[in-house]
């Protein structure tokens, strides 16, 4: 069997260095915002190409956070993407303000930025572009629109760790936030986040806001939350930060196999000399999808949907958001995610082409 993810043997390459400092980091006894996330922080900055980073608890209170920060109007609108993961929706919403949702590419899956001038009000404050499946947006034209009319731009970039637009790692466009879900090309082993920014003053804010709104023991200056960056977590992104352009390099080399070996009559992520693409998700689109995705589980070969229901289909979001979004829905009918983790060899992937290839000879 080929599996989809494992993270034992996606971290296996780790354990050691897990266990040196985890031992370490227990005898030392400081569990909470210590020298970890300092260094974390310092170091994952400047991976970034940013001034600074603040730790969160994850990705979804990054985006929040971040948000909240800012201090826009009540009733502000946020433009974000039709096809995005929930957590980008939710976090406009939890942060009090109204999200507009706009559809994407249907050949990079990421917002469109044509579309986006059409959805611009008065009321619009922000635009969060979402890097999805590790590929940059276009981001050329997304600052000339958030120039044009004095928008914030905010960047979820929890699928693209180490991609590049134009050599320039995304995240620091506007504001960077991070998931380190563990599966993510850098994954904690638990839930982690961070934001990156060049405004100091918006990182001095954002470290009240994750510390229950206080900077300084028992006094507090902001109505804030217990959204810190676990300093265990801290420690284990650090090892992993030092192999995460191994780790991305090693994705790369997979999808090439897929782009190059794969039938033209499965739709592959397009690819341009302007992005530098990380593959956290390799996704494939084909119209009979699941039955594709049955044979791929009979031939041992097990695959995900991100995401078999677009978020304007979703129960929790009913009365938030309306609209028809039929690239989205074209999209979230037909993608199917292939194997590509860290643990994952050259050999599982020209197995995974060749029932794939193999399925067209039978199912045309």
């Amino acid at each position: 069997m080929i599996e989809y993810e494992n993270l034992a043997k996606a971290n296996k390459f780790f354990f050691d260095e897990f266990k040196s400092f985890f031992s370490e980091f227990l005898e030392k006894g400081w569990f909470i915002l210590g020298e970890n996330v300092k260094k974390f922080e310092e170091e994952f900055a400047k991976y970034c190409g940013a001034k600074f980073c603040v730790g969160v608890a994850s990705g979804l209170d990054a985006l929040i956070l971040a948000l909240e920060a800012l201090d826009l109007p009540k009733g502000s609108e946020i433009i974000v993407p039709s096809n995005t993961y929930i957590a980008t929706i939710l976090a406009v919403v939890r942060a009090g303000f109204k999200p507009v949702l706009v559809e994407p590419d249907i050949r990079t899956y990421n917002i469109d930025p044509l579309k986006i001038r059409e959805s611009i009000t008065k009321n619009t404050k922000a635009i969060i572009v979402v890097h999805l499946y590790g590929k940059p947006c276009d981001m050329d034209p997304i600052l000339e629109i958030v120039k044009k009319y004095g928008l914030i731009l905010l960047e979820d970039c929890a699928q693209a760790h180490g991609a590049m637009y134009k050599n320039k790692k995304v995240g620091t466009f506007g504001i960077g936030c991070f998931s380190f879900y563990p599966t993510k090309n850098l994954g904690a082993l638990g839930d982690a986040g961070a934001i990156v920014t060049d405004d100091e003053e918006l990182a001095e804010k954002i470290k009240y806001l994750r510390n229950y709104g206080s900077f300084k023991k028992y006094q507090f200056d902001y109505i804030g939350y217990n959204s810190r960056l676990d300093e265990v977590q801290a420690g284990f992104l650090r090892i992993k930060l030092k192999y995460l352009d191994q780790i991305i390099e090693h994705k790369r080399k997979l999808a090439n196999i897929y782009l190059k070996e794969l039938s033209d009559e499965f739709i592959k992520p397009v690819v341009s000399n302007d992005n530098y693409d990380v593959y956290h998700i390799f996704n494939i689109r084909y119209k009979n999808r699941d039955h594709l995705r049955e044979y791929l589980l009979q031939n041992g070969i097990k695959t995900e949907i991100h995401y078999p229901i677009p978020p304007h289909k979703q129960k929790a979001l009913k009365s938030i958001v309306r609209g028809d979004y039929p690239i989205s829905e074209e999209i979230h009918n037909t993608t199917l995610s292939l194997p590509i983790s860290f643990f994952h060899m050259e050999e599982d992937i020209y197995r995974v082409v060749e029932v794939l290839n193999n399925y067209l000879k039978h199912h045309r």
